[in-house]
């Protein structure tokens, strides 16, 4: 009789675990984190996907059409999509706002004030055209250039937001998978944290059971805004280390997995 019961309160036991993982927002984790590196810079290859690879994470790259290390290096973008990393949509030639203050750096031909709508939406269609013939895939996420949502005042986005399962914004937050946006998912731009903060962003994240999304650019250098080597390593050390609680993927997967389960 007391095997029974014993064999019964396991089972039971077995039972509530799968519920409760199963009811989780993050694919039964207590967290998620989404690793996106914008630019395509040759530091993302040479330094940025072996430590990824090495621990078997993901990232989310964001590229852009007319950049000349996604001409040079093609093949490199090719395996590393094999791997499972994502090659984000980051338009044909990042075009910003120049004309906001502070943007003196914007050059005419790239500066998002004087585009057309139609000019935006036909860049940002024919860069998904090229990442396709790249990676031979069809759902990808977006990621706007400089956080710019408007082009004088008017959206552009919605006019493509079919062709996207999501896009990347520029604004600070965690996101809850209650409240998300899809079309603008705040994220944390990184620029000379140390490996410590990161990871204490990563347990702010974990304790809220929340979505955090870090924004990369120059990994040991490449980029103004930048964190050393050492301090990237230390972070994905921890994310591997801490696999069991804490969900690592590509923007476009967890993305999928969140709208999949609305």
């Amino acid at each position: 009789m007391r095997k029974i019961t014993t064999t019964f309160l396991l089972l039971f036991f077995v039972i509530n675990v799968i519920y409760a993982q199963s009811d989780t927002p993050w694919n039964g984790k207590k967290c998620a984190v989404v690793l996106t590196y914008d630019d395509a810079l040759n530091v993302h290859l040479d330094s940025v996907m072996p430590v990824l690879d090495k621990h078997h994470l993901k990232g989310t790259f964001y590229v852009m059409g007319d950049t000349e290390i996604l001409n040079k290096r093609m093949e490199e973008w090719r395996k590393a999509s094999k791997k499972g990393h994502e090659l984000g949509n980051h338009t044909l030639a990042h075009p910003c706002d120049g004309s906001i203050d502070h943007r003196g750096w914007v050059i005419p031909e790239r500066d998002l004030s004087q585009y057309s709508i139609f000019r935006a939406i036909n860049e940002i269609k024919t860069t998904n055209t090229l990442l396709k013939a790249i990676d031979g895939k069809d759902e990808r996420t977006f990621a706007y250039p400089c956080g710019d949502l408007t082009i004088n005042g008017t959206p552009f986005y919605d006019q493509v937001e079919s062709e996207f399962v999501a896009a990347r914004g520029t604004f600070h937050g965690l996101e809850s998978s209650k409240t998300i946006d899809m079309n603008n998912i705040k994220c944390f731009s990184m620029h000379g944290q140390t490996g410590e903060e990161m990871i204490k962003l990563v347990k702010e994240t974990e304790a809220q059971n929340a979505l955090v999304v870090f924004l990369f650019h120059g990994v040991g250098g490449e980029h103004s805004l930048n964190v050393s080597n050492d301090a990237h390593i230390e972070l994905i050390e921890y994310l591997s280390k801490h696999k069991k609680d804490i969900w690592v993927d590509t923007m476009v997967e967890i993305a999928l997995y969140l709208k999949n389960k609305k």
